[in-house]
């Protein structure tokens, strides 16, 4: 009998073990091979070194993200789900599953491996955000004004723009607009005529974004209205088995403005209702679009309730859907939307070099993701906090920036230039922008291919030119196939370029034969670009 019993708990062991290892999908990493994707926080991480994992199930490192992820030898790995990874000992181990995995084998390189990806997954639909935010330099007013939102600041912000020689494009409302979360009427505290700023706004030449969550005030008029009808998340009281049905409690989440509600999006009557406030903010203010921030999978957790049991993941995914109705739209977490008409931004950044060498590794990933059209976070950096207590920023890093962001499918400002910058520095700030006018007609021909068949914007180097040794090549990035652009991300005016195979001129008219490693002397007013000669 203990024989018996003894081998029964071994077989039962056995099979504990079996079923663990089955969950698992374990790939042997080839000679050479490199790996990126899942998550665009993480990107300046890859390609992924030993050690490195994610669980991506509720989180996705507040900025965008995807069941993806793609190698430098033509192989990907696609869940409809989120899923863990982990690389360790020569292998990629992928577990914690959700959902069926896809592991394809067909293609020779990274751009073999995202493209075919993308075909099966996350097609182009053929459609553009609108086009202003990529032909003129977007402006927020989040830096300048932070929390105290108002219209005579933003008028004030908006003219300061032109009165200094800057083009006017898309400016951004940022938050702290309304009485409260949820509450869909400017304040009037700050705000006494919003139709007229905004159309003001219209009139020097802006389109008009505002800011909005999915989020709502608790003890609020609007919180007791849309909790009658059950428009928000439910908290389960401590009990896995509670439904939706019957629970009674709404889920209040911490987030980085205090507690709140959150619109349950699974809800098909939630959707209707915030579409319809948003539809009366364009119709009674004339506003252009809105950006969505917020909607992170981490402010869905696992205690919550909604109308349709879904993901974390999922709730970030419907929260992008909403986008899709207003071309005017800019979102910075996002699951699982590549190929559509959504403009990303990448998680703001600190007033930092170290953040600034984050946004070429960082947009470039987004591009492998299907996000095409991103936006390289605010000029200068948009984590307000890191601006808290200096009197001075750093002028080099301001202008650098600018020129960083130049030539990516996106520029944004916030903090002013004009307010914090010296007179050379900010004529080449200005410079930058006049650089970025130059090449809009190749960006917006970009942004269209990439709109019909998916094909990055902004190109890492080894993904345009595989098996050339680029994989960490960080500190550059390909515009389309024809532009190599190189701007300095360091405290100084020296920069080391790694030029592919081929003939380049550089943007003084210097011709060079690839491949080279260079170092130049780049002044403080200069974006080293160099075009590929002899194009087919």
């Amino acid at each position: 009998m203990i024989r018996f019993f003894t081998t029964y708990l071994f077989l039962v062991v056995l099979l504990c073990v079996m079923e663990k290892t089955l969950a698992q999908t374990v790939l042997t990493i080839k000679s050479g091979e490199k790996w990126y994707g899942g998550a665009v926080n993480e990107a300046h991480l890859m390609p992924f070194k030993e050690g490195c994992s994610l669980d991506m199930y509720g989180d996705t490192k507040g900025n965008q993200a995807a069941p993806l992820l793609v190698s430098t030898k033509g192989r990907f790995v696609w869940s409809e789900e989120p899923f863990k990874f982990a690389f360790n000992k020569n292998k990629l181990i992928i577990s914690h599953t959700n959902g069926a995995m896809v592991v394809d084998s067909a293609g020779k390189n990274l751009k073999d491996a995202f493209t075919n990806a993308s075909k099966r997954f996350f097609p182009s639909k053929n459609k553009l955000p609108d086009t202003l935010l990529f032909s003129r330099p977007q402006y927020n007013t989040w830096i300048e004004l932070v929390y105290n939102q108002n219209q005579k600041d933003i008028l004030s912000y908006a003219r300061a723009i032109i009165d200094n020689g800057f083009p006017p494009g898309v400016i951004m409302i940022d938050d702290n607009w309304a009485d409260y979360y949820g509450r869909f009427d400017f304040r009037s505290d700050r705000f006494t005529d919003a139709a007229g700023m905004v159309d003001s706004l219209h009139q020097l030449g802006f389109k008009v974004m505002l800011w909005v969550s999915p989020f709502v005030s608790p003890d609020t008029e609007v919180f007791r209205a849309l909790l009658a009808k059950r428009l928000l998340l439910f908290d389960n009281g401590g009990d896995p088995n509670n439904t939706w049905a019957k629970a009674e409690k709404p889920a209040i989440i911490p987030w980085w403005n205090g507690y709140s509600a959150v619109l349950d999006f699974t809800n098909p009557n939630a959707m209707t209702w915030f579409h319809s406030r948003l539809d009366h903010m364009v119709n009674t203010y004339h506003l252009d679009g809105f950006k969505f921030d917020a909607g992170d999978a981490d402010f869905y957790p696992a205690n919550a309730l909604s109308f349709k049991k879904v993901t974390p993941n999922e709730h970030s995914r419907l929260w992008g859907e909403m986008g899709l109705y207003y071309p005017l739209n800019e979102y910075r977490a996002m699951w699982k939307m590549g190929g559509e008409p959504l403009v990303q931004r990448l998680r703001d950044k600190k007033h930092s070099w170290e953040d600034l060498q984050k946004l070429i590794p960082h947009l470039s990933t987004a591009s492998l993701l299907g996000y095409q059209f991103t936006c390289p976070d605010m000029i200068g950096g948009g984590e307000y906090g890191s601006f808290i207590g200096k009197d001075k920023l750093d002028e080099q890093l301001v202008v650098r920036s600018a020129q960083c962001s130049a030539l990516m499918p996106m520029m944004q400002f916030s903090v002013a230039p004009w307010r914090v910058l010296s007179k050379d520095n900010l004529a080449a700030v200005k410079k930058a922008v006049d650089i970025r006018a130059k090449y809009v007609p190749y960006i917006m021909q970009l942004v269209k291919q990439s709109a019909a068949s998916g094909e990055p914007v902004v190109r890492s180097m080894e993904y345009e030119f595989p098996d050339q040794g680029f994989s960490e090549a960080n500190g550059q990035f390909m515009l389309g196939s024809r532009y190599l652009v190189a701007p300095v991300l360091t405290n100084g005016n020296t920069k080391k370029v790694y030029l592919p195979k081929g003939a380049w001129e550089d943007d003084q008219g210097k011709k060079i034969k690839g491949p080279a490693t260079i170092t130049i002397q780049v002044a403080p007013d200069r974006l080293p670009v160099f075009k590929k000669q002899n194009l087919k």
